[in-house]
């Protein structure tokens, strides 16, 4: 696939005038021509990722959630599942692993964004496959975060096992006690004491924090108050089973509880780690965070679309096989309506997440922060309106267990919310578009 974007819009040199209008009425654009056909080698992957989605996973959906309920009936949810272990030995054998992480001599079978974009998509397909292929969140991005910004030692003792996919992780950022989309807010504080820093704080949403192989967390907290607020925040490593740190409950996400996984609440109370496992140093954590939450974001957006395709293809089967006042009810106008503006979404949505995908591969992750903030507002809109159209087609079975919908939108419209809520998100659109129509400052 291959278009031509007006990519970026220059100022005009003259502000009034008949020139100016002249010239702002049709701007001065920099054409990007954006190649967005694939390689030989995602293609040749993609091939086999078909094949084992439809092996492996899509008949194994309902086993996922069978062995959930057996530990839940056996009195313990929170326990790692065989299926998913077994199926990892597979995925590892097919070639299927670690394709998230690019530029990385520690996995060097990983793809660029733009390469990774229709796996991720196809991944999305069901709840439980991205970690299968060592694909899921949060580790993808605790990963990201390790190969970028820690010492050679916290990635041989973290980042290995972490790409071999024999323990998991923890991203502490969100709090219950302050408005957390506005993460200056953050008041976890991470104290130097001597050769340790010292932490104390409460988190919730540490997605992965319920799984018992989770081994390790990376925790974001206030280290310089008397900073200026973007540079009062650190980040830092901190080993899962260290004193002072206490899951304290589940927290379910419209009933699901998401076990063994699970979002957790945290508190950290004097938790002591060796000063060498703050990443990058003092006053970093945003610096890093947003070199984390530009790859997790468009990854969401990638299993988004992957989710909404699948929802679509549900839908348009239920609908041909159901008849309703005496014919089918595809057939009836509501639901071609329907069936069409999904189609317009899904692929209106793909497009921008593959314009993203490929800057963050040639201009990088900053320059394409506009796209990536657009994409995580849209994606996960278009999969949620398609999922519960999906769910309306289905009747009483939509809103069931009987089918993947109820549980995927719940995910969905959680990442709403999640790595930032879309409200933040739209506000730095609108300053971004702001400042390309309006006059520069003077004085």
């Amino acid at each position: 696939m291959r278009t031509t974007s007006a990519a970026r819009a220059r100022r005009p040199t003259e502000q009034n005038g008949p020139a100016a209008d002249a010239v702002g009425s049709t701007r001065h654009f920099e054409e990007h021509c954006m190649e967005f056909q694939y390689s030989d080698t995602t293609r040749a992957l993609l091939k086999r990722l078909l094949r084992f989605m439809d092996q492996h996973i899509y008949p194994n959906e309902r086993a996922f959630l069978q062995e959930i309920a057996a530990n839940r009936a056996q009195g313990n949810a929170w326990v790692p599942l065989r299926l998913i272990e077994e199926l990892k030995l597979k995925a590892q054998a097919e070639g299927l692993w670690n394709l998230f992480l690019p530029r990385s001599p520690r996995a060097p079978q990983g793809l660029s964004n733009l390469d990774y974009a229709p796996l991720c998509e196809v991944m999305g397909r069901s709840v439980f496959a991205p970690e299968v292929f060592n694909c899921s969140a949060p580790d993808t991005g605790n990963m990201e975060v390790l190969e970028r910004y820690a010492s050679p030692a916290l990635q041989e003792r973290w980042l290995e096992p972490l790409l071999r996919g024999e323990i998991r992780s923890a991203f502490l950022m969100t709090e219950p006690d302050v408005a957390s989309s506005d993460a200056t807010n953050i008041a976890c504080r991470i104290e130097r004491d001597g050769d340790h820093y010292v932490i104390n704080g409460r988190k919730w949403w540490s997605s992965g924090a319920g799984d018992p192989r989770c081994a390790v967390y990376i925790v974001m907290g206030r280290s310089n108050p008397d900073h200026p607020r973007h540079t009062q925040q650190s980040m830092i490593v901190v080993p899962a089973n260290t004193p002072g740190i206490r899951v304290e409950r589940a927290l379910p996400v419209f009933g699901y509880d998401d076990a063994p996984h699970g979002h957790m609440e945290v508190s950290l109370t004097d938790v002591r780690v060796p000063a060498d496992h703050l990443l990058l140093g003092e006053g970093r954590g945003f610096e890093i965070a947003q070199g984390r939450l530009g790859p997790g974001r468009i990854h969401h957006c990638m299993r988004s679309i992957g989710i909404a395709e699948r929802a679509l293809e549900l839908m348009c089967t239920r609908l041909a096989t159901r008849v309703a006042f005496g014919k089918p009810i595809a057939t009836q106008g509501v639901w071609r309506e329907r069936i069409a503006e999904s189609r317009l979404l899904i692929e209106q949505a793909r497009l921008l997440t593959l314009k993203t995908a490929w800057m963050m591969d040639t201009v990088g992750n900053k320059v394409a922060r506009n796209e990536i903030a657009m994409i995580k507002v849209v994606a996960p809109q278009v999969s949620t309106r398609i999922l519960d159209w999906a769910i309306q087609a289905h009747g009483g079975g939509g809103v069931s267990d009987d089918f993947p919908l109820a549980y995927a939108y719940a995910a969905q419209r959680t990442l709403r919310l999640a790595d930032g809520p879309d409200e933040v998100h739209r506000d730095a659109i609108a300053k971004y578009e702001l400042s390309r129509h309006l006059p520069p400052r003077i004085g």
